[in-house]
């Protein structure tokens, strides 16, 4: 009986050894330099846009398949938008998203990493200056940066998000966004 609890201890800890290898979990958070691409015009009325300073944070898991290989699946809170400007004033479309991005993570070194993948957002909320005339729910992206390893831990990435779905059904814009983030894998 005593070894059966052995070999059952001992499997349970090699499982436990092999997952902590294959999975980690941890957090993320940073900052967003996002602007919307497209004709800036609302009821015939032409705006000049700005980009606005924001941020993104959230949980973050990376999966190795591969030595050199990783999914990178993350669940994050993001805010996006852009300001805009005519001769009759100023006024700013900030969009808060839960995004949910999928990098595929190519290690190019043992702490260097390209990182590419979709992102699906939802909208869930905005705060809006002016009537953007019904913001669309759902965005889709595509993603592309790098992430360098600073630990076994700790981690920067940097990522450029080009929108590939209209923010809005009245006006011909498209999120992009520049994240800079930093993290740690917790487990």
């Amino acid at each position: 009986m005593k070894k059966l609890i052995l070999a059952a201890v001992m499997f349970i800890a090699t499982s436990a050894s092999i997952q902590a290898q294959f999975l980690k979990v941890g957090v993320k958070a940073g900052v967003n330099f996002a602007n919307q691409t497209g004709d800036a015009s609302f009821s015939g009325i032409n705006y000049s846009k700005d980009g606005i300073t924001s941020y993104h944070a959230g949980l973050i898991a990376e999966v190795k398949l591969l030595e050199k290989f990783s999914i990178q699946p993350e669940l994050l809170y993001s805010t996006q938008g852009a300001s805009y400007k005519n001769a009759l004033g100023e006024f700013k479309n900030e969009l808060g998203y839960i995004a949910i991005p999928v990098m595929a993570k190519i290690y190019v070194t043992k702490s260097l990493s390209l990182e590419v993948g979709p992102q699906a957002s939802f909208l869930v909320s905005n705060k809006k200056e002016f009537d953007v005339q019904d913001p669309k729910t759902f965005d889709f992206a595509i993603n592309a940066g790098l992430g360098l390893k600073i630990t076994e831990g700790i981690f920067i990435q940097g990522r450029y998000g080009f929108g590939l779905t209209e923010v809005s059904s009245k006006a011909d814009l498209k999120n992009s966004v520049f994240q800079l983030s930093a993290g740690i894998m917790l487990f």
